[in-house]
């Protein structure tokens, strides 16, 4: 794997790593001022609108500019969303603050998939293994910003003997310096000879043609994708704020029967976000591994089946008062097989749009944009459908919402897999019309 996909990879980790912190510190912020889960849904929505409805121009951007030019804007917008977050309480500015960090990352993740399938053309091997680690970069992130986050915002237990009362606030300005750090890794760890120079291949030339974006959208099969990515992705957003706040929320007695209903503490969180997330992370590599022997459908039909599985455990341990502990230990068993297995659903779905761009070798951003829109889409559905669902029913409703969405994922896989694309593509790059 060469210098500059590596490079790639790890300041996805601290990206996403930024993100994870910012997301699961706001939570507890958000806890602090006394706000109702439906707002936090609101502003984990706002996060994904923006990542949604920007995604697309950056990646077509990136395509013209360069991809690792445009790498380097997520990491400004972002250090200037954290900086704002720790001096206001005001919702209001708050919500502006999600606006922009969801920018941030609609200016990054395009960019740097479209580069991703850029290097890796040709080569199935090298395009499993890079969408893989760019995936386990961003879980890792994700999951360490959420297990950072409660000791950094509100300290570590009475027992602990130091850093107990945390930093409140002032934390998200720790982010900001974080934020500092992706920036220099693109700028240093991805040289300029990396991919062709837009202004001599004729690229930039193009100017921002969305125009050209919407025909190259209507002449694929990636709307096939679409559904399926989508709900999958609303599944997992069911699975961060929404599940986090749940979590530490205090406990209403309506729901005293749903034993993981409120009253842990933020590093217990933590604990328990960190060890998924391994696992989580163990998974993608291994499904990563597979592309040369499976086909990326069959991995995401094993993906949501094992989504499935891990969520009737869930149920059962919610509400396991009374169990033998034998029966409760079986449950967390098939709850960590089938978190493994889910892991294999988003590199598979990555892999695939990746696939597709090798017939636009031009339009790599723009296509790869999509993956931001698919789980900019996802996540939104994710958390309202999560906040209104918990309101009403508690952690069940997140478990049982999640069930709906991966009942929906399975509907257009057929029809997918006939018409699966692989990375031998078609014998030259597909041509379009200019305006």
């Amino acid at each position: 794997m060469s210098h500059a996909i590596l490079a790639v990879v790890l300041g996805t980790f601290t990206l996403r790593l930024s993100t994870g912190l910012t997301g699961g510190m706001l939570v507890y912020y958000l806890d602090d001022l006394g706000v109702g889960a439906f707002t936090v849904g609101v502003f984990s929505a706002l996060f994904y609108a923006s990542e949604l409805i920007g995604s697309p121009f950056f990646g077509v951007l990136s395509d013209r500019w360069g991809h690792r030019r445009v790498m380097l804007v997520g990491p400004a917008f972002g250090a200037v969303a954290v900086v704002a977050t720790a001096l206001t309480a005001d919702l209001l500015l708050l919500g502006g603050t999600r606006v922009l960090e969801g920018l941030a990352t609609a200016a990054s993740i395009p960019s740097i998939l479209g580069f991703i399938a850029f290097a890796s053309a040709g080569d199935e091997l090298l395009r499993g293994k890079s969408v893989a680690r760019f995936e386990a970069a961003t879980l890792a992130g994700l999951m360490a910003g959420f297990v950072l986050a409660g000791p950094l915002y509100g300290g570590l237990s009475d027992a602990a003997p130091v850093f107990q009362d945390g930093l409140g606030p002032a934390a998200f300005l720790v982010n900001a310096v974080l934020y500092g750090v992706s920036f220099l890794i693109y700028r240093l760890g991805v040289p300029k000879t990396a991919e062709p120079d837009p202004l001599e291949t004729g690229a930039a030339r193009r100017g921002v043609d969305l125009g050209r974006y919407a025909r190259i959208l209507a002449g694929t099969h990636v709307w096939l994708l679409a559904p399926t990515w989508i709900a999958i992705n609303a599944t997992l957003g069911l699975f961060t704020s929404q599940t986090l706040f749940q979590l530490v929320n205090e406990p209403d007695p309506k729901f005293a029967d749903q034993l993981l209903m409120g009253g842990f503490e933020p590093a217990a969180v933590s604990v328990g976000l960190g060890l998924g997330g391994l696992l989580f992370f163990a998974g993608i590599f291994y499904w990563g591994n597979r592309f040369r022997s499976m086909r990326r459908t069959t991995i995401i039909l094993y993906g949501i089946l094992g989504g499935a599985a891990l969520l009737a455990a869930g149920f059962g341990i919610n509400h396991s008062a009374g169990l033998p502990v034998p029966a409760v230990l079986g449950l967390a068993a098939v709850a960590i097989g089938g978190l493994f297995v889910l892991a294999g659903a988003t590199p598979a779905a990555i892999g695939l749009l990746a696939d597709v761009t090798e017939a636009y070798p031009d339009d790599r951003g723009a296509i790869m944009g999509l993956y931001s829109v698919f789980l900019g889409v996802g996540q939104i559905t994710g958390s309202l459908v999560g906040g209104g669902s918990a309101q009403a029913f508690g952690l069940d409703g997140i478990l049982g919402a999640a069930l709906v969405m991966l009942a929906i994922a399975l509907l257009p896989l057929a029809q997918l897999r006939r018409h699966e694309h692989y990375v031998g593509g078609p014998a030259a790059p597909a041509v379009l019309g200019e305006d």
